[in-house]
């Protein structure tokens, strides 16, 4: 099983990295971009399917540990490897 998780800043949250990313597209002449957000992903190998428990358990550490519930969100996705 592999379990994938993509942490990005709040939409109401003031991405500066995602800002800058996007004037460098510009000055590299792709004007078309009107937004980056930059964040994190994460890939996490799995050694058997998880139980609900198991799930619940991942959307924890997802929450306490793996991103910022203040300022970030976060989307898990769970899969066969």
């Amino acid at each position: 099983m592999k379990a994938t998780v993509i942490v990005l800043p709040k939409a109401s949250v003031l991405d500066p990295q995602g800002v800058a990313v996007k004037n460098a597209v510009h000055s590299l002449g792709l004007d078309t971009v009107t937004s980056i957000r930059v964040g994190k992903f994460l890939e996490i190998e799995l050694s058997q399917p998880l139980d609900a428990d198991g799930e619940k358990k991942l959307h924890a550490i997802c929450h306490e540990l793996l991103s910022n519930p203040v300022i970030e969100d976060y989307h898990l996705t769970i899969s066969p490897a």
